[in-house]
């Protein structure tokens, strides 16, 4: 079996080569050339000096129709590719809408067009909770195109790359990951990246023990859907090798997410502050964010995580938890690990928030 691979020496994609390295013939990560470096540093992290009799790396680029590959390179990689996954993405909530679309939406379907030439056993795709915009409701596997508006470009090309996935699957089978918010390793903390959640928490640790935290909206009426990178991988992993997972979608969530306030409460305990809220209007802060970079530079908070501090959607992964049954894959309760993620970030301090996922 020959698995071709986007999005090394990604956050997730890292972890998952690991996995697949160990039930492969051959594993392919196409990579573009900027992080070719990178990809080789990694690759001998995860699998040793003799990491390249396990694993390939081909420079190319998903926003090209040819995904940059020669036409000799990608005609042997056709003939003998069976899987393919595809991690590659903008993971940013300020992406424009151009590189969102080259990236997400094209991209995708480059990938699906050599996944379709390639005649491939099937096509495993990373997509996000997120393609329900700001649903109303609960939002479940089944459900993509409910006429949702969107919070961002970031959510709205995720979504539209996954219609993609689905318009295709008679001529690709596909299996559908959407993972919820995807924080550091539940057991270590690690992550090669700060944003979402880490805003609040780099701001809290930026403070004295009492500390202003902003209340953005009813804080007992929205959640935040978190889950740690070891469990969505560890659900890829074993659902990538299921036969019954062939055009099934899963929502990688937190069926018992906290709702705002309790997310905050467990911050405040992991980084020992004592909170002061704040009445914060998102609309108006969000806005003030994006006129003045003074401001945005002093709470060093990203203006597009906000709305999801009153973001309106539940989601549950009703296939997720049937096909993980048993296996004890299971995502564990935010408050478990919220002190190793606080820990790595006290650590770490100079990871950044633009760091490559």
């Amino acid at each position: 079996m020959t698995v071709f691979l986007t999005g090394f020496p990604g956050f997730l994609g890292s972890a998952l080569v690991e996995r697949l390295a160990d039930r492969t013939d051959e594993l392919v990560c196409l990579v573009q050339p900027r992080y070719r470096d990178a990809a080789v540093s990694r690759a001998a992290d995860l699998l040793g000096p003799e990491w390249n009799e396990t694993l390939t790396l081909v420079e190319g680029d998903i926003t090209d129709p040819a995904l940059g590959l020669s036409e000799t390179t990608r005609t042997d990689l056709e003939s003998r590719v069976t899987e393919v996954f595809h991690l590659a993405a903008v993971y940013d909530l300020a992406v424009s809408p151009d590189v969102g679309q080259a990236v997400n939406v094209d991209g995708t379907r480059h990938v699906l067009d050599f996944a379709e030439s390639a005649g491939v056993d099937r096509l495993h795709y990373v997509s996000t909770c997120y393609v329900s915009g700001r649903y109303d409701g609960v939002f479940t596997e089944s459900d993509l195109d409910v006429g949702q508006s969107f919070n961002n470009h970031y959510e709205e090309t995720k979504f539209h790359a996954e219609v993609l996935v689905r318009d295709r699957m008679d001529e690709v089978p596909a299996t559908v990951y959407r993972p919820a918010i995807v924080v550091g390793d539940s057991r270590t903390g690690e992550t090669q990246k700060y944003d979402g959640p880490y805003y609040l928490i780099q701001l809290l640790l930026r403070q004295p023990r009492v500390a202003v935290v902003p209340r953005l909206g009813d804080p007992d009426a929205s959640e935040l859907n978190v889950v740690p990178r070891d469990y969505v991988v560890d659900a890829i992993d074993y659902l990538s090798q299921l036969d019954r997972s062939k055009n099934v979608t899963y929502q990688l969530c937190d069926p018992n997410p906290p709702t705002i306030r309790e997310f905050v409460r467990m911050l405040l305990d992991a980084t020992d502050r004592v909170g002061v809220p704040v009445p914060t209007p998102v609309g108006v802060t969000q806005s003030a964010l994006h006129r003045w970079e003074t401001l945005r530079d002093v709470v060093d908070i990203e203006p597009e995580t906000l709305p999801y501090f009153t973001h309106p959607t539940r989601y549950v992964g009703g296939n997720a938890r049937k096909h993980l049954s048993g296996t004890g894959i299971e995502p564990p309760a935010f408050e478990s690990y919220v002190s190793e993620l606080v820990a790595f970030v006290r650590e770490n301090p100079e990871i950044r928030s633009d760091a490559m996922t």
